[in-house]
């Protein structure tokens, strides 16, 4: 099975992309369903230098509590663009992170289909700059929650 490539020029779909007026307090935001990969996970666990052996070593992961190869708890930040179309109002390029907390309840593991449940808890305007407040909580295929936060962004105007 070949590994679904992600768009790396971040303004390719800014034209279809919600905006500001668009986003609705209490909305879900459209979602797709993502089968994460090993291939994906040690990719991701490269490029931000955890190598780790929980994600790469199988007799290691086995022997382990988790029993088998896990996932890093930050993959939530690969899932979030893995789990939203081109069109979605957070990957807005000129976003920027205000702040988040997360809880993290089980690993994701290789071959896991993941699911987003997300949406806009609210929106308002303070020394003139757009902010979005939202909540996200990622399923695994057993309805497992795997992770749910609440970010702050600052949205581009």
């Amino acid at each position: 099975m070949t590994e679904p490539s992600f768009e790396t020029d971040f303004w390719k779909d800014a034209q279809a992309r919600k905006i500001w007026d668009d986003i609705v307090p209490g909305e879900p935001r459209k979602t797709i369903p993502y089968t994460l990969t090993l291939d994906a996970i040690q990719k991701y666990c490269r490029v931000v230098g955890d190598m780790h052996p929980l994600y790469f070593d199988e007799e290691y992961a086995r022997n382990s509590p988790y029993k088998g190869l896990i996932a890093p708890p930050a993959i939530h930040i690969l899932l979030m663009f893995a789990c939203t179309p081109a069109d979605d109002w957070m990957r807005s390029p000129g976003t920027v992170n205000a702040g988040q907390s997360w809880s993290y309840n089980i690993p994701a593991r290789p071959g896991d289909v993941i699911r987003l449940q997300a949406r806009a808890l609210d929106k308002f305007i303070k020394k003139d700059r757009l902010f979005a407040v939202h909540d996200n909580v990622f399923f695994n295929q057993h309805d497992e929650v795997i992770c749910s936060g609440r970010g702050w962004t600052i949205r581009p105007m």
